[in-house]
């Protein structure tokens, strides 16, 4: 899936150019509902940083999705995307280690969406500072080890778009990786959008909402 590369509101990439000045490392998450945006995003947002000059890295959330055989095996494939089809904990301790580890490579997992599959050290978060921007659904939910979360990043977004639009890309994007269109339009209803209602009560936590009504 080809993701768009947007123009970010110039006020956006101050506040995060801000945030990387205050240390060698800082995280910045960004949190929100499946099909807001939040990868569109990051990306574009690492994008205005690089052309700041601004040392920068993304690393995702998604690339903590367990593993098909994991989710079979635990009764959750069809759960996938659910805050329990993750590795909340891996994901807290690659972020504490991307702070405490500067001065060396620190190799983080990707996840490729042709597969539907996590993909093992697939970025690397390069020696020396960096803004590390990282997104995903639950960056600000309420459970540990997410609760602790906020304790590793400096802030967290939250991206929110309508839902009708959020809704129709999450069934396109169903649809591009091997659903039929009543499969999709299912799994939305049934699996994506619970996921989203427990996201969205978080949404007051945030230190920023981001509208993207694209």
């Amino acid at each position: 899936m080809d993701i768009p590369v947007i123009e970010v509101d110039p006020r956006l990439v101050d506040r995060a150019a801000a945030l990387a000045a205050r240390a060698d490392r800082v995280v910045l998450g960004i949190a929100g509902e499946p099909g807001a945006g939040k990868t569109t995003l990051a990306l574009g947002l690492v994008q205005a940083l690089q052309d700041r000059g601004v040392p920068v890295a993304w690393l995702p959330m998604d690339g903590f999705h367990l593993g098909d055989a994991s989710l079979t095996r635990l009764g959750l494939l069809r759960r996938k995307g659910a805050i329990e089809t993750f590795d909340g904990w891996g994901y807290l301790a690659t972020l504490r280690r991307v702070l405490a580890e500067a001065s060396h490579a620190v190799y983080v997992p990707g996840f490729e969406r042709t597969l539907e599959q996590p993909i093992a050290a697939d970025r690397v978060i390069d020696p020396g500072p960096a803004l590390v921007v990282t997104e995903g659904n639950y960056l600000l939910d309420a459970d540990e080890p997410w609760s602790l979360v906020r304790e590793v990043a400096a802030e967290v977004w939250y991206a929110e778009s309508p839902g009708d639009l959020r809704r129709a890309r999450l069934v396109e994007r169903h649809v591009e990786f091997g659903k039929s269109r009543p499969d999709a339009e299912a799994w939305v209803a049934s699996v994506d959008e619970p996921n989203t209602a427990r996201i969205r009560a978080r949404r007051a936590s945030a230190d920023l909402v981001v509208d993207l009504a694209l």
